[in-house]
């Protein structure tokens, strides 16, 4: 028997974190994966790029995940978060053209048969970063952190439209007072309560002597 997810509108925590099914998620941790691998080969550790990079790879995922979790009581807060890990992608994407340009190494355009080819491994259900690990393990550097760079454009694709969704919703929802708010009217609705309870009159033995009648 399947475990039912629908939201019920007396319950104002919906489901949440269930970040491992966001394509978003999975093409970030793909881009981590393969920035760890890119910086072990071609960089030197006490390179302050090489921590700048992983961190940021990093910041990319995590944020996703914790925005994920963070969505059952804070919409506003998962926005937030998905809006860093954005950025921190963006900022990867930087340091990779950076890398490129100061090599004097080429960049790839965007429909170049190098990037279609890359995007159409991208376009597979089954993608993974073991779909990229024999060229990022093999080829060199160029190949390598162009094949990432096109990695981080389909994440940030996917992130973009992640936003979308999240500001319609909250936009449709509100946020964690407005469905309490909804939630409180409904569990009244059921046990018919809405009418406010009648003020007790106190009886004449339980006056305040002093008090005139």
């Amino acid at each position: 028997m399947k475990e039912s997810h629908e939201f019920h509108p007396s319950h104002f925590i919906p489901p949440h974190g269930g970040y491992r099914n966001l394509l978003a998620y999975q093409k970030a941790q793909i881009v981590y994966d393969a920035t760890a691998r890119f910086c072990e080969r071609f960089l030197e550790k006490r390179d302050r790029t090489y921590d700048q990079m992983v961190q940021a790879a990093r910041s990319g995922k995590q944020n996703i995940l914790e925005g994920s979790q963070a969505s059952g009581t804070s919409k506003e807060m998962e926005i937030k978060l998905v809006n860093v890990a954005r950025a921190s992608l963006e900022e990867l994407l930087e340091d990779y053209r950076d890398f490129l340009r100061v090599r004097g190494l080429r960049l790839w355009e965007k429909d170049s048969k190098e990037a279609l080819y890359v995007r159409k491994l991208g376009a597979r259900k089954d993608s993974s970063y073991e779909t990229y690990k024999p060229f990022i393990d093999t080829r060199p550097a160029e190949v390598v952190a162009n094949i990432i760079i096109c990695l981080i454009h389909q994440t940030n694709y996917l992130l973009d439209q992640l936003l979308r969704q999240l500001e319609q919703a909250f936009l449709k929802e509100g946020g964690l007072r407005e469905r309490m708010t909804r939630a409180r009217l409904a569990a009244r609705a059921q046990s018919g309560s809405f009418a406010p309870p009648a003020q007790s009159v106190p009886s004449p033995q339980t006056r305040n002597p002093r008090q005139k009648s």
